[in-house]
């Protein structure tokens, strides 16, 4: 048996030790992407290496799962998969974003505790020197700070459905209690709690910088049955809240190369321009001056066919920009002399 396919068989024997409710050859067949015969052989292979393999009756189809997980044989992690979760800590605590860094480090330390010594020992060596040479640039941009004491009241609250508390520093009316029914948490260049004010189901966007003296609550809450946090992160460019608006954006030829591996949404589609060489970006969004702001740093490489008031704003913001730099500066400033200067 090839590597690559014994390798492959090993992953399905993970996936079906770590799914609770157990996987149908269906599933199997779009975790492996391989056809329903290739992957009945391939569940009868690890069946007879593992013949606690439990099949449970679902009908119209069954399920498959192994009970107890795997042996630790199985289960060591590689010299890579340490090294990436090494990687994405250190992101994290260079982002400030210190609750999720922790968490994801204790995790770390318990993986490599449940490690057999001495593949431990050869693997711990390796991964050191794959992080002394790996490093995730550091952006540009706002640096959202993490309470973890804020993050876990959150986290019970939706776990046990249960409403929130607190005072808000933001919005048109700061210092306000406001009492919410939680849908989710977004984590991106800012955090946001993703809730809903009481007696309301329509969702809002709350800074969690600006949440302050939190509590759960006894009364429960939780969100609607067809709320869907993925899709209502991709309803916006960014996290104003404003009307969605039909976007068309062209594409031109020097900013073809630029353009090749970037998405500017997660529903756009793209189509060829013949007559320029380039391509037109079509998605729907709100969050227009966030998109404004965006497509300044693309120059003269695209341009913006619709809305017009998306073009408007950007002109708009570049104006006054503008007026504001070629002022002469409002205070004196005296900056210290370089040494040696």
């Amino acid at each position: 048996m090839r590597y690559d396919k014994a390798k492959q068989i090993l992953e399905l024997a993970r996936a079906l030790a770590s799914s609770a409710e157990g996987m149908t050859l269906d599933d199997m067949c779009r975790l492996t992407g391989e056809k329903r015969r290739t992957v009945e052989r391939m569940r009868d292979t690890i069946r007879e290496v593992f013949p606690q393999m439990e099949e449970i009756p679902d009908h119209p189809s069954k399920r498959f799962r192994i009970p107890k997980g795997l042996d630790g044989f199985f289960q060591d992690p590689t010299t890579e998969e340490l090294s990436g979760l090494g990687v994405v800590i250190a992101d994290l605590r260079e982002s400030k974003a210190t609750a999720r860094g922790e968490s994801l480090a204790s995790l770390d330390r318990k993986v490599r505790a449940a490690m057999r010594q001495g593949r431990r020992l050869v693997t711990e060596t390796d991964v050191e020197a794959l992080l002394r040479a790996e490093l995730i640039a550091v952006q540009a941009g706002p640096r959202p700070t993490e309470d973890p004491a804020v993050l876990s009241a959150l986290r019970k609250a939706l776990l046990q459905m249960k409403m929130l508390r607190f005072t808000y520093y933001g919005g048109s009316k700061p210092g306000t209690t406001r009492d919410v029914v939680p849908f989710g948490i977004i984590f991106g260049r800012m955090n946001y709690l993703i809730a809903a004010d009481r007696g309301t189901s329509k969702p809002k966007n709350w800074r969690l910088d600006r949440i302050a003296d939190l509590q759960c609550l006894d009364e429960t809450g939780s969100s609607p049955p067809d709320f869907n946090l993925q899709e209502f992160a991709n309803t916006s460019f960014g996290y104003f809240e404003t009307k969605p608006e039909d976007v068309v954006l062209h594409v031109l030829p020097s900013g073809m190369e630029d353009f090749k591996n970037y998405r500017f949404h997660s529903s756009q589609t793209v189509e060829d321009h013949p007559s320029s060489g380039g391509v037109i970006v079509r998605f729907r969004a709100s969050g227009m001056l966030e998109l404004a702001w965006h497509l300044f740093c693309w120059g003269n490489k695209i341009e913006i066919v619709e809305p017009v008031s998306l073009r408007e704003q950007l002109t708009t913001e570049l104006r006054v920009a503008l007026a504001h730099h070629e002022e002469p500066l409002r205070f004196p400033y005296e900056l210290p002399h370089k040494k040696g200067s």
